[in-house]
């Protein structure tokens, strides 16, 4: 076995003991580093404090430019790793750090992009990959269902300013100020700083309320079915591992 394989057995491999240990030192680093992240938005932190978790930033970016120049390294398909979900992932978890670190201040603004560091849990965890093939088996759906909504909005947007414009010109200027209303009430939010006040403009919201509701349950429903069929399919693969 060559250097390449068992490196591959360790970054790739999480069934076996050094791919375990891999995997929990790498989950151990990203709570930290969140745990840190958040630390540093407080406000009056000592200078002491601020050395301390820049220079943990820097020994965890180390780490993770690390594991992400390994995982290319070892991928039979080093551009399909790079471009694929958890290649990107991996990119946005460092590349912030590099980024800020060059004197243009409008590059400061990707130092948020850290947060995607939340996002590389999903690999080490079984149930929250679980996700990921819930979302290959539903995905047609709700590209369908997202096209549905941008339609919608637009009919609702349209309709809501039919009936409010000339009573409130200020709220609803226009179908594109009239789709915060639209979106506020289809997701059931309803804050109640934009409302209708004429008698059409409230028969009409009683029933984009009504549609609102299915707006909420489609999505969950089939998120629901699609995690239910990602953990047969995870169990079906353990049980032919086992064979």
């Amino acid at each position: 076995m060559n250097i390449r394989s068992k490196i591959r057995g360790i970054v790739e491999d999480n069934t076996s003991k050094k791919g375990k240990i891999f995997d929990n030192i790498i989950q151990f680093l990203i709570l930290l580093s969140l745990v840190a992240f958040s630390i540093e938005t407080l406000p009056n932190n000592s200078p002491e404090i601020i050395k301390f978790l820049y220079e943990f930033e820097i020994f965890c970016i180390s780490i993770f430019s690390i594991e992400y120049l390994l995982r290319i390294i070892v991928s039979n398909k080093p551009f399909s790793y790079i471009f694929s979900f958890y290649g990107l992932i991996d990119f946005l978890a460092v590349i912030p750090y590099y980024l800020s670190s060059i004197d243009l201040r409008f590059l400061r603004a990707f130092r948020i992009f850290r947060i995607f560091r939340a996002f590389k849990l999903i690999r080490y965890n079984k149930a929250l990959n679980r996700f990921q093939i819930a979302y290959r088996i539903v995905k047609e759906e709700l590209m369908l269902f997202m096209v549905v909504i941008v339609i919608l909005l637009f009919i609702v947007s349209a309709g809501i300013y039919f009936f409010e414009n000339q009573a409130q010109p200020e709220v609803f200027k226009s179908i594109f100020h009239s789709s915060w209303w639209s979106i506020v009430t289809l997701t059931t939010v309803g804050y109640g700083d934009v409302y209708p006040i004429t008698l059409g403009g409230k028969i009409f919201t009683f029933f984009v309320l009504i549609i609102g509701v299915g707006v909420v349950t489609v999505p969950a429903g089939l998120v629901a079915t699609s995690l239910s069929k990602a953990r047969e399919i995870q169990e079906e693969e353990q049980k032919n591992n086992l064979y």
